[in-house]
């Protein structure tokens, strides 16, 4: 049986990204990880950060430059597994997969 994937962000959020300043890079990333279902745990361990810097990132919180780029750099990874169709993660473990097969080995 396939592990459900669970809703990893809540419709305040949601919400609140469609009114965020989109040129942000932080915002960006918070857009492109909604749209390919990443949940947040995997993210933040997938750019080796903790959740709540993540959390300040997704809401317009400044990045250092060595974050910018690595982030930039996660957020080209994810376009291109949206493009090619490994995303949007159906489920947990495909998310995971993801992370640590496509995101890790690169950054």
């Amino acid at each position: 049986m396939e592990e459900v994937m669970p809703r990893p962000y809540s419709d305040g959020f949601i919400l609140g990204l469609d009114r965020a300043d989109e040129t942000k890079v932080g915002v960006q990333l918070a857009k492109v990880c909604l749209k390919a279902n990443l949940p947040i745990k995997y993210v933040a361990e997938g750019l080796a950060v903790s959740r709540m810097t993540l959390h300040t990132w997704f809401r317009g919180g400044i990045l250092r430059q060595q974050n910018r780029e690595k982030v930039e750099k996660f957020m080209g990874l994810v376009e291109q597994g949206l493009a090619d169709g490994t995303l949007p993660a159906s489920n947990l473990a495909t998310a995971k997969v993801f992370i640590e097969s496509d995101i890790r080995p690169v950054l």
